[in-house]
């Protein structure tokens, strides 16, 4: 029997992909918002693609504000931007 494959929503185009596809958005306990490429950090999560225009998407329509129940300051959406841009693909 194969093994099953975790499945997640990505808050940007909204499509289920496979968990390790995506990166997960976290806002940990003390309230700092950061991507997680492992997907071992504590806190909160929501999935985003590995695309700045999901990222973009996600922006456009709220969905971190309503994944993590809080609204994010531009200063987070500009610093999740560049830390996206800054880590290749492959780390994932």
């Amino acid at each position: 029997m194969p093994k099953k494959i975790p499945m997640r929503q990505c808050v940007g185009c909204r499509e289920m992909k496979p968990k390790r596809e995506l990166i997960r958005v976290v806002k940990s306990p003390e309230g700092q918002v950061s991507l997680d490429f492992r997907g071992k950090l504590p806190g909160r999560g929501a999935y985003v693609c590995p695309d700045p225009a999901c990222l973009a998407k996600a922006r456009k329509s709220k969905a971190l504000e309503r994944a993590f129940s809080a609204p994010l300051p531009p200063e987070v959406w500009e610093a999740l931007e560049q830390q996206m841009k800054e880590v290749p693909p492959d780390v994932q």
